[in-house]
């Protein structure tokens, strides 16, 4: 058996304002395993920001540019993350979902087609202009 030993007393973790969490389950259970880099990234970020009921309105923008992704790497994330269940998205707000014991789950209110995604979502939209236009993300 490991016998632990604070290595720094003086520097014990304290709650302090917000405080987010993982469940344990997301290591124990396969879903950190399950995710690519970015996923796990934009994953950790929305639970990072989210307030007690899992919810944040950051904009696509400011996610890659804290994440220091492009907004196709972000599209992708974020589409297989809605897709695996574990946040859900309406266009602006976020909500980081408890994790699911079984497969998906469905949400009238959350953008989950592509066509969906090319009506209401910002960076959908965005991607699909300079596209058209022939610019680079």
């Amino acid at each position: 058996m490991i016998i632990k030993k604070v290595l720094y007393p003086d520097r014990l973790r304290k709650i302090s304002g917000s405080f987010a969490f993982i469940e344990h389950r997301f290591l124990r259970d396969g879903f950190w395993n399950a995710l690519s880099h970015h996923q796990l990234l934009l994953y950790l970020f929305l639970v990072i920001v989210a307030d007690r009921n899992g919810l944040s309105y950051y904009s696509y923008d400011k996610i890659c540019t804290l994440l220091k992704i492009c907004v196709d790497d972000y599209i992708a994330a974020r589409d297989s993350l809605i897709e695996k269940d574990l946040i859900a998205f309406d266009g602006s707000l976020f909500q980081v979902l408890s994790l699911p014991r079984k497969p998906c789950r469905s949400d009238p209110t959350a953008l989950k087609t592509a066509k969906d995604m090319q009506t209401h979502d910002p960076a959908t939209i965005d991607r699909l202009i300079k596209k058209s236009l022939g610019v680079s993300s």
